[in-house]
């Protein structure tokens, strides 16, 4: 007798328990998975589980009882037989009425705000966000993830000072990108490519990396056809960037981000992360519904007069609510995450003047969130480092609240540029900034490095475009050149973009060593771009926030074409932290030997600088005394040479080298002092547009 073919029994889902509101997010357990959101003003939650990435239809749905699965504002449940690797995501029910600031959607799958990794599917739209209807088959999922699976050994961060920092501020995905990097194909542009640079960066002697953001960010927040590379549009504030790592499964993710910090810290460097607390990736009213919008969207962000639009001070189209308590807790838990699970030496966050606004958009004296942040016991050892403006117009500088943030300082890159393009009334800032930049943050009373010394960073010119053209050339990001800043203090030196005349690439690379010269020797803590010291262009582009080509990509045969810079560079630091000097005490950086001395402002002529609006030139004497040395600096951004008068010595039996000279060619131009050439005579002829370091020490020869 035959019977009917029947599918076998499946066993029942466990019921769900309680579970608790601590902590937010996925948590795994033995034995099952707690997971807890917040979700306020809703009327129903389901937390969906997923069995595939691509999936339409979740394969199991847990409706949450308020009664049982609510504290407060927090949904939560415990789910037995759950374990890592599982996909979910969150439907919150609940009035669509955005004339109140309420944006529920329940077709809408949400990714949960604390989930540690993410999974993307390969259709994903961002836009079926936006439109009504179903998502789940195109939305970005959770995965549940064992943070304290890894193995991070005898890891200890290096804990530099700032004293001894020099920042390399660089992109994850362009580092190792092009295929001339010498990295195997399916690590490029991951965090196991950068593993593979990484005695570049050691040889190079830079002691810290800023990595642009990290955490996972969406990639088709960007003008129709083109991709958001830089990562200024955030996900998830816990989740690293899937594509940055070379494996597909989740928990590899969070291990290869692991093991790059890792292998940085054993070469002595630091990590500091580039953080965007500020805006999410849902963008402004007409934006996707992804995550913050459909669970408590007038919590989470600042709203306008209009509830239904968003208050807009980070130019994204919308500004989180960052000092609501909520907010204030998700920002505090990310960051003591990054540091704790995932051992980061400290964050710059971008747009930091955002967070000192309150819930009206007003400055703040005393922001709680700022304070929370320098005052948690987690993040006590770590860098704290603002930009301290918004795209509103707050503008912090030297003004930003707190006692141990330092600042990126705008105003060594403007004065900077202004002074070596022979703008006119410069002298007396640039002075200001070669010593600390006294007239923006004296007042505070701090060390001289909380000021973050630049001149380029990923927003604007490279320092080759900076000295190649005098105006953008933003064209390929498709806004018909509408984006990216205009005003660019750039010069291009005689001719715009590339050029075969001699005389004019002399000339930049000239302009480059003394952009990189006052960077490094300036008082403060320096930062460089990525590829500056190999003269990287990206074709003119100030704005390349969505371009993935060879425009971002870092051009290793660069080191060839521009050895002389990159040697420049390398000598630079070397100089800067002393390494090479004839000092009394060895741990002394020139940085902490020049912030701590007497100074000596001199013109041309011995003991009488020229403030006046029409000088191009400046010279400074610094006596070392305790080591017994003297340092002597002469900048000329004047189009004719200048004969500059020198002081004596003023150590017996002494005589001035010349350690660096920007006119000369290399290895002159800038060598160890041990190897440098006597200066003879009681004056110095400096080459037009350059600049030259002497160096006396007591007795030739000495000990």
């Amino acid at each position: 007798m035959h019977g009917k073919c029947t599918a076998p029994a499946t066993t029942p889902a466990p019921t769900p328990q309680p579970g608790h509101s601590f902590p937010l997010g996925a948590t795994p357990h033995q034995g099952g998975v707690n997971f807890s959101i917040f979700a306020r003003r809703c009327t129903r939650v389901e937390l969906c589980l997923f069995d595939h990435v691509d999936d339409a239809r979740p394969a199991r749905v847990v409706d949450l009882a308020p009664h049982r699965h609510r504290n407060y504002h927090y949904w939560h449940a415990f789910l037995p037989g759950v374990a890592p690797g599982q996909l979910y995501g969150w439907r919150v029910h609940g009035p669509f009425e955005p004339a109140a600031g309420l944006r529920f959607d329940p077709d809408k799958l949400l990714l949960d705000p604390y989930a540690r990794c993410i999974a993307r599917p390969a259709g994903r739209d961002r836009d079926a966000a936006a439109r009504p209807g179903d998502n789940a088959a195109v939305a970005i999922k959770g995965v549940v993830v064992d943070v304290g699976a890894y193995d991070w050994g005898d890891d200890q961060p290096p804990r530099r000072p700032f004293t001894k920092t020099v920042i390399y501020e660089m992109h994850v995905g362009a580092f190792t990108r092009h295929p001339n990097s010498g990295v195997a194909e399916h690590r490029r542009g991951t965090f196991a490519g950068l593993i593979e640079k990484i005695p570049y960066l050691a040889d190079l002697g830079v002691s810290a990396v800023e990595l642009l953001p990290v955490f996972a960010f969406d990639e088709q927040a960007a003008p129709a056809g083109r991709r958001n590379v830089w990562g200024y549009q955030p996900l998830a504030f816990f989740a690293p960037h899937p594509a940055y790592a070379s494996c597909a499964d989740a928990p590899g993710v969070l291990d290869e981000f692991r093991d790059m910090v890792k292998a940085l810290h054993r070469a002595g460097i630091e990590v500091i992360l580039d953080v965007v607390y500020n805006h999410t990736a849902e963008g402004g009213h007409d934006g996707p519904t992804l995550s913050w919008r459909g669970l408590a969207n007038d919590t989470y962000y600042l709203l306008d007069a209009d509830r239904s639009r968003y208050a807009d001070y980070s130019g994204c189209g919308n500004t989180l609510n960052a000092n609501e308590s909520v907010v204030r807790r998700m920002i505090l838990d990310s960051l003591r995450y990054w540091v704790s699970e995932m051992h980061v030496d400290g964050f710059r966050f971008d747009l930091a003047s955002i967070l000192a606004r309150d819930q009206q958009g007003q400055p703040l004296a005393r922001p709680p969130i700022l304070w929370d942040i320098e005052s948690d016991p987690v993040l006590s050892n770590v860098k704290l480092i603002a930009e301290a403006w918004d795209a509103a117009g707050l503008y912090q500088v030297g003004h930003f609240a707190g006692d141990s943030w330092t600042e990126w300082n705008g105003r060594f890159r403007d004065d900077a540029r202004a002074f070596l393009r022979g703008e006119g009334g410069r002298v007396g800032a640039l002075a200001a900034r070669l010593v600390g930049s006294p007239d923006v943050f004296a007042h505070e009373q701090r060390e001289a490095e909380q000021s973050i010394n630049f001149v380029t960073c990923h927003d604007g010119f490279t320092l080759n475009d900076l000295v190649s053209y005098d105006a953008k050339h933003n064209e390929a990001n498709g806004e018909d050149n509408r984006d990216g800043a205009n005003d660019n203090r750039s010069w291009n030196c005689g001719a715009e973009g590339p050029s075969d005349d001699a005389q004019v690439e002399a000339l930049r690379n000239r302009q480059v060593k003394n952009f990189l010269a006052l960077t490094l020797l300036a008082v403060g803590t320096p930062m460089l771009l990525m590829g500056d010291e190999v003269r990287r262009t990206q074709r003119g582009n100030n704005n390349a926030y969505c371009i993935d080509d060879e425009t971002i990509w870092f051009d290793w045969s660069l080191l060839t074409r521009h050895a002389d810079v990159h040697r420049f560079v390398k000598r630079l630091i070397a100089l800067r932290m002393a390494r090479e000097l004839p000092l009394e005490r060895a741990e002394m950086t020139l940085n902490e030997l020049l912030g701590r001395q007497p100074l000596e402002w001199h013109g041309v002529r011995l003991q009488a600088p020229d403030w006046g609006h029409d000088s191009h030139s400046l010279a400074l004497t610094v006596p070392l005394a305790a080591h017994r040395l003297r340092l002597h600096l002469m900048v000329n951004a004047y189009w004719e040479p200048l004969v500059f008068e020198l002081p004596p010595p003023g150590v017996p039996q002494g005589a001035w080298r010349r350690c660096l000279d920007t006119a000369l060619a290399p290895p002159q131009d800038l060598c160890p002092w041990a190897e440098a050439a006597t200066v003879d005579g009681a004056t110095y002829a400096v080459q037009p547009r350059s600049l030259a370091v002497l160096i006396a020490r007591a007795t030739e020869g000495g000990p």
